[in-house]
């Protein structure tokens, strides 16, 4: 369930809840993948793609793990970011 982004939320506090978010998933493969993400790229982040990783890690993780692995086509509006994530996945990986 999509928690209620807050408004006027510095992007401190953003960046930390975004990055509580990415390590707190329902299966370890996802917690693994975007736990590196959020470390590597989080704070490069604009705030527009901000909002899209929001947008991501609102997802079910089944389907996020099939969007990053290559097994499924990822929505439209979300694979840029998603491409993002498996790249850095990839790299991470060697």
């Amino acid at each position: 369930m999509s928690e209620p982004i807050p408004s006027g939320e510095a992007r401190n506090v953003r960046l930390k809840r975004l990055h509580m978010r990415s390590m707190r998933r329902g299966i370890k493969e996802m917690d693994i993948i975007l736990m590196r993400f959020s470390a590597i790229e989080l704070e490069k982040l604009s705030d527009a793609e901000l909002d899209e990783y929001d947008a991501v890690l609102s997802q079910n993780d089944q389907d996020l793990y099939q969007w990053v692995s290559g097994q499924m086509p990822a929505p439209a509006p979300l694979a840029p970011m998603i491409a993002r994530i498996a790249r850095v996945s990839d790299e991470a990986m060697g």
